[in-house]
């Protein structure tokens, strides 16, 4: 499937809207429209209650997300929300008084308030401060204390877009024993991720992004070394391996993610993520990230020549992931003035952000960068 016909699948564009703001939510493609559609037809008329086939796309979502990101499915788990798999985390670690987490002050609030609410038992949490939104792996490994026990880093920053170098990070992380957490929701689906290369031990993502997947599912990665050091935090039906033994009431706990995938998960979620892998693994995920890194650099480039500098300008192509930033004047008549001409994008913290994603292509970012220029 090329880029054109690719193009064709996302309605929206047919009425001249320019969306660049997959960084916030991403549009539904007719192929999950018509999945869903399929779904809401069936259970409505005649397969109310198949629970094998849901079982079947499940595990099928499961191979293609462990693919892609060189594990295997039983190192998954299915969750609600990017805070929610972190939050499993956060609570199932057995904790000291005294043990330090790192952290850093640009990160999203999902990566954080899960790690601040341990503060009540004594746990330290130690910020990175940023500089001009980025924070390096570099400047994370110089803030390491004694007794940092835990590192939590987004692979990609929400507001500056700025990708952090995970492999350099995780290899310091295994090498003096640190547990390597990862927010994902701001990378996968716009960039590869290898979690073996990178060495990371826990990892959360939603999939309402870059992934063009439902609100309200996500999932996490943990590698078997540290789940054997985790208690989980909540046990739930499915939790355990007599789950379908029913009133076999044993405590006997999956030695999988599953263990975290307590109970019923949002099926319809599932259901649309399996259409959007589809269409990412029918165009190749190397293709994705090629286009997603091509229009990130082509639209700094557009705006430095009309003079608007954006905050990863002078960034190299592995510092990029599909985010692109600006600081102007009056962002609030500019974001206007931009939804005037059907160019949605976002406003964060004061700075307007563009989120282009692969299927986007340069004569929509040219048509922002002249709405810009007019303002």
């Amino acid at each position: 499937m090329n880029l054109s016909n690719i193009r064709t699948l996302f309605p929206y564009i047919k009425n001249d809207i320019i969306y660049f703001n997959h960084a916030a939510t991403g549009p539904f493609s007719s192929l999950l429209v018509n999945a869903i559609n399929k779904i809401l037809k069936e259970k409505s008329e005649s397969k109310i209650d198949d629970y094998n086939s849901f079982k079947d796309i499940a595990a099928e979502t499961k191979s293609i997300l462990a693919s892609i990101l060189n594990t295997v499915p039983e190192r998954l788990a299915f969750t609600d929300n990017t805070s929610h798999g972190l939050n499993f985390l956060a609570q199932s670690i057995q904790w000291k008084k005294g043990d330090r987490i790192l952290l850093n002050d640009i990160e999203f609030p999902a990566n954080v308030y899960p790690f601040l609410n341990l503060k009540r038992i004594g746990v330290e949490v130690d910020l990175v401060k940023s500089d001009n939104g980025k924070v390096t792996a570099e400047m994370i490994i110089d803030a390491i204390k004694p007794g940092t026990r835990l590192i939590s880093v987004s692979y990609v920053q929400f507001l500056s877009g700025y990708r952090i170098d995970l492999e350099k990070l995780g290899a310091y992380c295994r090498n003096n024993n640190i547990i390597f957490s990862v927010d994902a929701i701001q990378a996968l689906g716009a960039v590869k991720l290898d979690v073996e290369k990178c060495n990371i031990d826990f990892l959360s993502c939603g999939t309402q992004k870059w992934l063009l997947g439902f609100q309200g599912l996500a999932f996490i990665y943990l590698n078997e070394k540290l789940q054997k050091k985790l208690i989980p935090s909540n046990v739930g039906w499915l939790s355990v391996n007599n789950a379908w033994n029913l009133l076999d009431y044993q405590i006997d706990l999956k030695t999988t993610a599953d263990v975290f995938q307590g109970g019923t998960i949002n099926a319809l979620g599932v259901y649309a993520l399996n259409s959007s892998l589809k269409l990412f693994n029918e165009y190749n995920f190397d293709n994705v990230e090629k286009r997603v890194i091509e229009n990130s650099k082509y639209f700094l480039t557009k705006l430095a020549s009309i003079g608007i500098n954006g905050l990863l300008l002078n960034c190299k192509e592995s510092e990029l992931a599909g985010i692109v930033t600006i600081k102007i004047p009056d962002p609030d008549l500019v974001i206007k003035k931009l939804e005037q001409n059907k160019i949605i994008c976002s406003l964060r913290e004061n700075m307007i952000r563009f989120s282009p994603h692969f299927y986007n292509v340069f004569d929509d970012i040219d048509k922002a960068v002249d709405v810009l220029q007019k303002i």
